[in-house]
């Protein structure tokens, strides 16, 4: 019966849920809960997959109690003792992934690092938008963040944008090193490396980089206006980049992903904020689930 049951919750978070939530209007309206509840989507099927792999592996281990095995005192039968055993298993679960998050995330760090470095022996600092000025023809704004972040602007998009274009793309890049979006991708950037062809790891990363492009926008907004952050996108994109062009590994391009869905985003009026604290604790509480489900009482 448990394993069943996760079976269908791990069919139903791996696979089903990633393509009806894919593109979703109302995600992009609150873009900042959206990634949030995609990378609880990848959390939950984590330890659903776990949890599946142990019942399998010693099905008798526990005696499923319902809902009161989670307050043991509360059972008729008496308290329920820990297996000692499942905690060692729970922590080398939680040390693989903890080292795979940190691979993923140090391969990162060298890369911005490298990067960081040559910026700072062919790059000008311009104090007047407070960026690093690269001498290269092709218009292009992104930044790579880190406790010594960098936002990069080509002499290229200085020649191709009027001012208020210019601010807004770096308002946008500032969103990003605000909300430490570099942190957020992380997760689902190892989640889609371990996940490989599931729904969910590679929709998942792609949906986590869009929407937190739709929040640094988000951010920019407070400074400038739909209409010039539009424009900066769009003038941005349609530059004739080339694949050699594209900002490089590590950074955060304004132009990079999704200019498209969020061009047409910034010419809808804004959502509300309605609801939003239970849908927060909706998104917190949905890693629990396939702990609750393993939980579920035996007919």
């Amino acid at each position: 019966m448990t394993l069943a049951l996760l079976g269908l919750y791990l069919a139903a978070t791996g696979v089903l849920l990633p393509r009806r939530l894919a593109g979703s209007a109302r995600l992009q309206a609150r873009p900042a809960l959206g990634a949030a509840l995609w990378l609880a989507l990848m959390a939950s099927f984590t330890v659903a997959l776990v949890l599946t792999v142990h019942h399998a592996v010693e099905p008798l281990a526990h005696e499923p109690a319902g809902l009161a095995g989670l307050l043991p005192h509360l059972e008729p039968g008496g308290a329920v003792l820990p297996h000692t055993h499942d905690w060692w298993q729970l922590a080398a679960v939680f040390a693989l992934l903890t080292a795979a998050v940190a691979t993923v995330g140090a391969r990162a760090g060298r890369v911005r690092r490298r990067h960081r470095a040559l910026l700072d022996v062919v790059a000008v600092r311009d104090r007047r938008w407070g960026a690093m000025v690269l001498e290269h023809a092709h218009p292009t704004v992104y930044c790579l963040p880190g406790r010594r972040s960098r936002i990069v602007l080509s002499r290229g998009a200085l020649r191709l944008l009027d001012e208020r274009q210019v601010a807004a793309a770096l308002a946008h890049e500032h969103g990003h090193l605000r909300g430490r979006h570099h942190l957020l991708r992380l997760p689902a950037d190892t989640f889609a490396l371990l996940g490989g062809p599931l729904p969910l790891a590679r929709r998942g990363r792609e949906e986590v980089a869009l929407l937190l492009e739709m929040a640094a926008d988000d951010a920019a907004l407070e400074r400038v206006s739909r209409g010039e952050l539009a424009s900066a996108l769009c003038t941005l994109a349609t530059s004739g980049a080339t694949a050699g062009d594209a900002p490089p590994e590590g950074s955060l391009g304004a132009a990079a992903t999704g200019v498209l869905a969020r061009v047409r985003r910034l010419a809808r009026p804004g959502g509300g904020r309605r609801r939003q604290l239970a849908a927060w604790l909706g998104v917190f509480a949905l890693p629990v689930l396939p702990y609750l489900l393993a939980c579920a009482p035996h007919p």
